[in-house]
Parts: C-alpha cells; sequence; structure tokens
C-alpha cells in the first residue's frame, strides 16, 4: 500500500516519458496563468478533455511548479496489492462509483486533498470532438464539497479548504503533426460562496450549491476555449483565420484562442453584414477543398505562385513552366538540406509510418487521432532509441564510461532530431505541394472535374456525433434522433432491418481538384475582403454579437437578465464595436485584404491556357 509520502517514482518517470512524447510530437505547448497555481495546498484541478489521453499527458507534463497529480481511477482495480502500488506511485486515486455515500465515493480524493496533493479531473466526463464545450458535469462540484464537509467535521486537524483551478487545453490542431498547445489557468474557485447553502439543512440545497458551483467551472472553461454554435461556423473561421496570418504559426500562442473566438463571434450572427452567407459559403468551400486535396492555405501561400489577390485584379493560375520550375527549386532547397537529416530521417522512419498507421486506424475519431500518432511513435521510439544505445555501447567494449557516453549521444541525436525536424518538415510539405500544382496544372484540363462533380468536396463533412455526451432533449433533437434512427413518427415501431455500414467515398486524386482550390482560394479571399468592407464601411456605432467575456475585456456591452430561477442574473447577449474588432485584430497581425479602388469584378482570367472561367456563386455552392 502506497504510503502518504510516497514518491510516486512511477509517475515522475511516466511524466519523463511522456515530456519526450510531447517534444517530439508538438511544436510547442505554451502554459498561460501559471500564476493561478498555488505551489503549495489542495487543490482540484478541472480541466478540458477533447484529446483522449493525451489531455492528461499535456496536463502533468506542463503544470505549474512540477507538481504531482492524482487522478481517478475505478476502485476495483486497487483490489491486488501490486496494482495498488502501481496505481498510487502513477497519480491514481480510487473512486468507489458504487457507494451511495459520497464520503465514501470520494475517500481517496479527500484522503489526497487532505495531504496537501492535487487532484486533476476531466469534469467533461469523456473525450469528444465537437464544435464547443458540450457539457460540464457535476462531479469535481460535489468532489470540493465533500471535502468541505470533511474538513468541517474534522476541526482538530487544522486543515485548509480546497480551491479550484480551471485549466483549459487547446489545440491549434490536435490531429496534426507539429502543431502548438495553449493551456491556460484560469482563476482560482473558491468553494466559500457556496458553502452557506450547501450546509444549509434545507432538502435540495445542497445539490443547488453544488450546479451553482459547476456553473461556475464551466463558465471559467467556456472563457478559455473556442466555442462556435455549429461545425460550419467554427470552419468558417478556422479559414478566415488561415487566410488573415497566411504563415504557419504567424499568431502568438497567448492570442490564439482570443482571436479564434473574435472570429468564430464574426460569423456567428447573419447580422453582422449583409453578406455574411455568401462570405461564409466561400469560406467553407475553399476549406474543403484544402482538406479534400491534402493541401493547406499556408503552405500555397509559401509557394511563389501568382500572389495578387486583390478582387479587383485579375489572376490567373500558375503556367505550366512557371510551376516546373517551382518544383526544381523546392527540391534543390531539400536536397540542400537533406545530408544534415538524412540519418535521423532513416533511423525515425518507423516513427512516422507507425504514427501514420496509428492514425489510420481512428480516420473518423479525431480526438483519437493524435493519442494513436504518439502511443504508436513511442512504442517505435522505445525500441529504435535502446538499439542505438547497446550498438553505441558494443563499440565502447561494454565499458561504465562507455554506457554514460552511448547515453549522451542518444540523447543529443534526440534533441538533434526535433531541432532539425522543423525546417524539413515544412520544405517536405511545399516540396509535396509544389508536386501536386504542377501535376494539376499539367495535367489536361478536360481531366478536371466538373463543376457538378466537385459539388460534394465543396462542403465540409463535421465528426460523427459522440453518444456519450448529454444533449438537450428539445424538439428538434427528438425530430433529428428519430430521423437518424429512421422512426416511424406514429405510435406503432416497425422492425428495424440491419444497418449497413457504407464505405465512404473515396476522395478523387488531388490533380483532378488543383485547379479548383487555387480558383476557390481567390473567389475566398475575394469574399472575405468584401465581408471585411462592408464591415468597416457600416460606421463607427455598427456594434457585431460577441461573446460576453470579450465584450467585458474590450469595452463592449452586455445586455443582462435574469436567470429562470430568479437566483441570478446571466448575461443574455454581448456587443462589441466593429472597429474595435477590425483594430484588434490588424493589431494581431491579420492581414486583412481591402477590394481596392472601383466596382468588384465578377469575372476572373483562371485559365493557364488562356481561356476565361467565370467565378461565380455556382461554384462555392
Amino acid at each position: 500500500m502506497a504510503q502518504p509520502n510516497d514518491t510516486k517514482s512511477l509517475h515522475r518517470l511516466i511524466r519523463f516519458i511522456s515530456s519526450l512524447a510531447v517534444d517530439a510530437f508538438f511544436r510547442e505547448v505554451r502554459v498561460i496563468g501559471g500564476e493561478n497555481v498555488p505551489k503549495h495546498g489542495p487543490i482540484i484541478v478541472t480541466a478540458t478533455h477533447h484529446n483522449m489521453m493525451l489531455d492528461p499527458v499535456i496536463l502533468s507534463v506542463g503544470f505549474p511548479h512540477q507538481r504531482m497529480l492524482n487522478y481517478w481511477s475505478k476502485a476495483s482495480l486497487f483490489a491486488h496489492p501490486i496494482m495498488r502500488w502501481i496505481l498510487f506511485s502513477s497519480g491514481n486515486i480510487p473512486v468507489d462509483r458504487k457507494s451511495k455515500d459520497r464520503q465514501i465515493l470520494f475517500k481517496g480524493t479527500i484522503d489526497a486533498l487532505s495531504r496537501g496533493e492535487a487532484v486533476a479531473l476531466f469534469p467533461e466526463g469523456t473525450s469528444y470532438t465537437e464544435p464547443r464545450i458540450m457539457q460540464v458535469k457535476d462531479g469535481a462540484a460535489w468532489a470540493a464539497m465533500e471535502y468541505t464537509k470533511w474538513v468541517r467535521e474534522n476541526p482538530d486537524k487544522g486543515l485548509q479548504n480546497v480551491t479550484i483551478i480551471p485549466a483549459a487545453i487547446v489545440y491549434t490542431n490536435k490531429s496534426k503533426y507539429r502543431s502548438s498547445v495553449v493551456m491556460e489557468f484560469g482563476s482560482p474557485i473558491s468553494v466559500d460562496p457556496y458553502m452557506e447553502q450547501f450546509f444549509s439543512g434545507v432538502e435540495g440545497e445542497p445539490r443547488a450549491a453544488v450546479k451553482r458551483l459547476t456553473r461556475t467551472i464551466e463558465r471559467e472553461l467556456v472563457e478559455a476555449t473556442v466555442n462556435a454554435p455549429d461545425w460550419n461556423t467554427l470552419y468558417a473561421a478556422r479559414m478566415a483565420r488561415e487566410l488573415l496570418w497566411e504563415q504557419e504559426g504567424s499568431i502568438k500562442l497567448e492570442d490564439f484562442v482570443v482571436v479564434s473566438q473574435t472570429l468564430v463571434d464574426l460569423f456567428s450572427s447573419t447580422e453582422t453584414t449583409s453578406n455574411l452567407r455568401s462570405a461564409k459559403r466561400h469560406l467553407l468551400g475553399y476549406y474543403s477543398l484544402l482538406q479534400s486535396s491534402h493541401l493547406s492555405n499556408s503552405v500555397l501561400s509559401s509557394l511563389p505562385l501568382p500572389r495578387s489577390l486583390e478582387p479587383n485584379t485579375p489572376a490567373t493560375l500558375p503556367g505550366r513552366l512557371y510551376t516546373l520550375l517551382i518544383l526544381i527549386r523546392d527540391s534543390i532547397s531539400a536536397l540542400i538540406q537533406l545530408p544534415f537529416f538524412f540519418l535521423p530521417l532513416i533511423v525515425h522512419s518507423p516513427v512516422y509510418i507507425m504514427g501514420r498507421v496509428g492514425a489510420k486506424l481512428v480516420e473518423d475519431e479525431e480526438e483519437t487521432q493524435a493519442q494513436n500518432k504518439v502511443a504508436f511513435g513511442l512504442l517505435s521510439l522505445l525500441l529504435i532509441y535502446p538499439a542505438i544505445f547497446f550498438f553505441l555501447w558494443a563499440l565502447f567494449s561494454y565499458t561504465g564510461l562507455g554506457a554514460l557516453l552511448a547515453a549522451v549521444m542518444v540523447y543529443l541525436f534526440a534533441v538533434y532530431h526535433i531541432k532539425m525536424i522543423d525546417g524539413n518538415y515544412e520544405r517536405a510539405k511545399r516540396f509535396i505541394a509544389a508536386w501536386r500544382v504542377l501535376v494539376g496544372v499539367w495535367t489536361p484540363k478536360k481531366w478536371d472535374l466538373s463543376l457538378s462533380a466537385v459539388s460534394p468536396y465543396t462542403q465540409p463533412r463535421p465528426p460523427p456525433a459522440n453518444p456519450w455526451i448529454d444533449r438537450p432533449a428539445g424538439p428538434s433533437t427528438k425530430n433529428e434522433e428519430r430521423q437518424a434512427r429512421s422512426e416511424s413518427p406514429t405510435d406503432f415501431k416497425l422492425q428495424e432491418e440491419p444497418l449497413v455500414k457504407e464505405r465512404p467515398a473515396r476522395r478523387p486524386p488531388s490533380r483532378r481538384l488543383v485547379r479548383h482550390v487555387l480558383r476557390s482560394r481567390v473567389v475566398a479571399v475575394n469574399g472575405l475582403a468584401e465581408f471585411f468592407d462592408h464591415l468597416a464601411r457600416s460606421g463607427r456605432d455598427k456594434k457585431v454579437k460577441a461573446s460576453p467575456h470579450l465584450a467585458r475585456m474590450f469595452g463592449g456591452e452586455i445586455s443582462v437578465s435574469a436567470s429562470e430561477g430568479g437566483a441570478e442574473a446571466s448575461p443574455a447577449e454581448a456587443w462589441r464595436y466593429a472597429t474595435e474588432v477590425m483594430g484588434f485584430l490588424e493589431k494581431r497581425g491579420a492581414k486583412i485584404p481591402t477590394l481596392g479602388q472601383g466596382p468588384l469584378r465578377d469575372a476572373w482570367a483562371l485559365s493557364s491556357e488562356g481561356e476565361g472561367y467565370t467565378t461565380g456563386e455556382e461554384q462555392v455552392h
């Protein structure tokens, strides 16, 4: 049995190995608000949970002051003495979910907090991929209040009350290799404002106090994450962000969440501008075509393609000779750097291959892809690095000094690989993109998909709904569920036929989409420019809907109405001024496209073969 002074040696070892995996997969993990986490004393950390096992890994590796975290595990797993030691030492505490007595249910949590330790929970209850936070359950609030109750019942122990620390984990692209992570710790939440109601003795009041505390936790998590009303709004905001900040990583990570939420707010209401629908449609069309062609706007913008994206200036597809020169240039650039990266590339090739295999196994589960990439890659590294170590140790005749030298060389080799990967990875993406553009442009135009054939690839496909999320059971939800289950709306039910698993439609080769992607890029920038032009010409008094916390931060307005219970007031609607929003984006580096002088043109010269190509609304429908 683990003792209170257990050093959690397994937790430290796992955290060290995990830090190596995190450094290898992610470009950066930026911790914000670390000063909100106390160095000592009992705390409950309530973290968002949208990326499976990577969430506790990121939380443990980047947690301030290197504090040890305790995670909930089923109490039945602690039955065997050896397993009990392993779980305690690796940072797990038991939770007896079968008990109806909450003091027994949270006994492991109370014991850990009484020793001044940190307990980490994921109050959403499950990992999921949705455009917003869908649920925050009461477990964390109950644990905090039950510990407070135990402290009150044991005044002789001289213990302090627990503090709740909200932690928002936001991924710039949670399934993408060499993306970044923002982990923000919000303001500490004290349980003092809820104690009087919890201990009032009135029936139903303890539960009401817990609900209030849960809403506070939820509000803190929502304010530190990106939340959109639907997938299309989130995708349109992402595409706008990529067009406004073309270079990957050009947004400071400290601004990533607030910039993303600002763009989401702009595209959330049709009242923002009269042309919002068309701009949103153009952005979604370009976003979807990029996904279908396995290209990215940042890579396309790095190629020396025609860069004239002003809506009044005709833009042409690159000529065949021009694209060939692009490919030659990038090939030479890659070959010059390759000798310095060749050995690490060969040694780590099984890691890349296994990571890709792991992602392929869960193509429809975005929140699991990165976990599999990291897990499969880490297992490969745990085979490769020891093999390199023993090989080098053998060269040093298995001496003690040789073992030390071999270990240092393996470590330096791993660091060298990580330092070299970013530049070479970007060059490889640019090389592949240039090759795809070359093939697409050189391919006879008659081989391109027709506008009707490409139409299905201009609509983003949202991820499948997570069955473990508690969704509100409104009338529209029931209708959607009935339709999804193919149920009869009458009182009787027909016998359901077994579901046939449909094979997903095979995406066309990227060479047949390249011209459509480049044309859609121009149309998307054109639409975005017109959208911001309407916004700028709407006047200084123009207000746009905003998230309440952003309205408070940037001098907006908030309309407050009483909640249903009448006990509390909650923000109903909030606005920011359009001029302030545009200034906010520009100050953070956004290159907002402008319409220039003269009327907006409808026709675009978009053919490399001298043929006119008119871009109309039908292109992105």
